[in-house]
């Protein structure tokens, strides 16, 4: 799980480093409540950038950041927009969560920093002497990287050589370090293998693997769950919370799934891949487009017995709708011929890849479970198109200019015609099956212990409310080290 130990040698060195930098680390409490964020801080924080390499940018790690990219500070309701059913197709609700409006422009930040301030504040972690080493397919080093200099801490940022060169451009002005790895968006075992060689030949490296590290459940079961909480609290009306349908990268998102579980009971969750590596439908494997999601394995931190449903979504279906979003005649399809909202077809530039597969797995639930307009399934838009320009650049080249008659198909074949297939409602032993494929990543391969992969799945309701339950713990820990670094 999460390992409180403190050491008190580092320690007094961290604190002394944050002492020198002006750092002070939010609590999970003020990332759920910023309102609770001391006025001096936010006083600062109207002359900061979003992004800007500030440690006071540590307090914008959450969901109700004003949507603005300077100055702004903090709203009273999480940033979400509803996608109509003009574009959906279905008369259910579809309500996301939109998380451009991070700092580095997508929540990840959010699941580096549950990550990462645990052996920070209690002096496992040495930014003295350590490197925060960051295994992703893509956004997760980004953020690693970023909440790692904000916190004086050297990075190594791995991923794949075949991601977006936006990753790759921003990740130069942030992390000491860049590994590239053989392939793309599915290629995580080649990033595991990459870890092991790091550890054999250096002495000065700390891994953080989003795909192991109990930080990234935790962040997004706290801070993204209690969000979501909000915003169907507020979107729901008289209606029905049915479903929460979420692609699985690292599966730290999909944890918000056990809160949600906890507080609207008959939720289901689903579970989302790319068609194109189908491994929890099919333990299968393959290459796809959809950045943002990793494949191949399932991750040591997802709650599998609490999943209900596995939907596989094309990677053809999210690359037309990527044009078809963001493509002047594509927009002006969707206004003039559709009648789509105008203000909502402008902010489509909201969703990122993997933020329009997880629209698509909403709609095929939606048709699976015949949903109505008084029933709401709720998602997350990870991160925004401004991670993809250039994906739009090379499919102009590749495609040529987009028309009317491009929309046309587009609408139709890629939105309006998604049915029921590739996707699976999954009983008991489907969801063992799944979970048994933990076995082969972590056990054979990452040298976990086995003892612990059968208290996932037997001690389920003991096990994963332990982790849920360290977050008061933690904000202890860093109240405490925030009074000794004596800054507040």
């Amino acid at each position: 799980m999460i390992d409180l130990t403190i050491n008190e040698e580092q320690l007094e060195r961290t604190v002394q480093r944050c002492r020198e930098r002006g750092i002070i680390i939010p609590t999970f409490d003020e990332m759920k409540h910023p309102e609770k964020i001391p006025q001096r801080i936010k006083d600062e924080l109207r002359e900061i950038g979003l992004w800007d390499i500030a440690p006071q940018n540590l307090f914008r790690i959450t969901w109700k950041n004003e949507p603005v990219e300077r100055g702004g500070l903090f709203r009273r309701l999480p940033n979400h927009m509803e996608i109509p059913p003009e574009i959906s197709g279905v008369e259910a609700q579809i309500v996301a969560l939109v998380g451009k409006w991070f700092p580095t422009g997508s929540h990840k930040v959010g699941a580096t920093f549950g990550c990462l301030v645990p052996p920070l504040v209690t002096g496992q972690f040495d930014p003295t002497r350590h490197k925060a080493v960051w295994p992703s397919t893509g956004n997760y080093c980004r953020g690693g990287a970023y909440d790692a200099t904000l916190l004086a801490c050297d990075s190594i940022a791995i991923l794949p050589e075949g991601m977006s060169q936006e990753r790759f451009d921003w990740l130069k002005t942030v992390a000491g370090e860049i590994i590239t790895t053989p392939g793309s968006e599915s290629n995580v075992k080649e990033i595991y293998d990459k870890v092991w060689e790091l550890r054999r030949t250096r002495e000065d490296v700390f891994v953080f693997n989003q795909f192991s590290e109990f930080g990234n459940y935790l962040f997004h079961y706290d801070v993204t769950g209690h969000a979501m909480e909000e915003v169907v609290n507020r979107e729901l009306g008289a209606g029905r919370l049915r479903g929460l349908c979420l692609t699985t990268g690292s599966a730290g998102t999909i944890a918000s799934g056990d809160y949600l579980k906890q507080v609207f009971p008959s939720v289901k969750i689903a579970a989302g891949e790319a068609l194109q590596c189908p491994t929890l439908l099919l333990s299968g494997y393959g290459a796809h487009r959809i950045e943002g999601i990793g494949d191949k394995h399932v991750p040591w931190i997802h709650n599998v017995r609490n999943t209900d449903m596995v939907i596989a979504i094309d990677d053809n279906d999210t690359m037309n709708l990527m044009r078809l979003f963001n493509e002047p005649a594509g927009r002006e399809y969707l206004v003039r011929d559709v009648g789509a909202p105008p203000e909502i077809v402008e902010q489509l530039n909201l969703l990122g890849i993997s933020s329009i597969a997880n629209v698509l797995m909403a709609v095929k639930f939606a048709k699976y479970f015949e949903l109505g307009p008084r029933d709401m399934i709720i998602t997350v838009f990870t991160d925004s198109m401004d991670m993809y320009r250039s994906r739009l650049e090379e499919a102009r080249a590749s495609m040529g200019e987009y028309t009317r008659d491009d929309a046309i198909r587009d609408y139709h074949r890629h939105l309006i015609g998604i049915n029921t297939d590739a996707m699976q409602e999954l009983t008991f032993y489907d969801r063992k099956r799944i979970h048994h494929l933990k076995y082969f990543t972590w056990i054979e391969q990452q040298q976990f212990p086995l003892d612990e992969l059968n208290r996932q799945w037997y001690e389920y309701d003991e096990y994963w409310p332990g982790v849920q339950r360290l977050v008061p713990t933690i904000d202890r820990l860093i109240e405490e080290f925030n009074r000794r670094v004596g800054l507040l």
